[in-house]
């Protein structure tokens, strides 16, 4: 059944501005600034105070009024990113080949290596905002990826994970591969 209208809000903390127009989002904080387009979805945006944004749909159905959460979820992303950024840790698995695996200086591709003892080099370059290194933790076999976006960070991890398949085997057998073991904030709170 149709209701009026359904609302949520977001609160924006300290040191955070949020500046919205036509349904474009755009976060700023002390890591950078995300912008979004949410012009794909039928919603009211607004800013009610400088602490505060309402999202709102008018006589949505079920499926409709579902975009609210999911509106207010990415805000909420774009908000911590800008403010923690985010960090996912990957490790190698293998049984027999040890991968190989190679940072450019940028640090915006990664070259595997000796993957199920192939010859061939699967290179997997970054997405905008995101950044590759091996761990400093004295964690053999792992990297880190870091930036600001959640999507292109958790993109640029399942694209490393997708090249590192194998393939024509028994998967249950062969559980080599790049897999994420960790995943949360760059800025821990205390």
């Amino acid at each position: 059944m149709r209701g009026i209208n359904q609302k949520s809000t977001v609160t924006i903390p300290e040191g955070v501005t949020v500046d919205i127009k036509a349904r474009k989002v755009r976060v700023k904080g002390p890591r950078g600034v995300l912008l979004k387009d949410f012009k794909h979805v039928n919603i009211e945006l607004t800013k009610t105070s400088p602490t505060e944004i309402t999202v709102i749909v008018y006589h949505g159905v079920r499926k409709h009024v579902a975009c609210i959460r999911t509106v207010c979820s990415h805000i909420t992303n774009m908000i911590n990113g800008v403010t923690k950024g985010f960090e996912y840790k990957m490790r190698f698995v293998y049984a027999h080949f040890p991968i190989n695996c190679n940072i450019n200086d940028a640090g915006n591709q990664v070259e595997i290596r000796n993957f199920l003892g192939e010859k061939i080099i699967r290179r997997v370059k970054m997405l905008e905002g995101v950044s590759v290194a091996n761990s400093t933790s004295g964690t053999k076999d792992e990297i880190v990826i870091t930036g600001n976006d959640i999507q292109n960070v958790s993109q640029s991890a399942a694209l490393i994970n997708q090249t590192c398949h194998v393939k024509n085997k028994d998967i249950r057998k062969f559980l080599d591969g790049i897999y994420v073991s960790e995943k949360g904030f760059l800025v821990k709170d205390d």
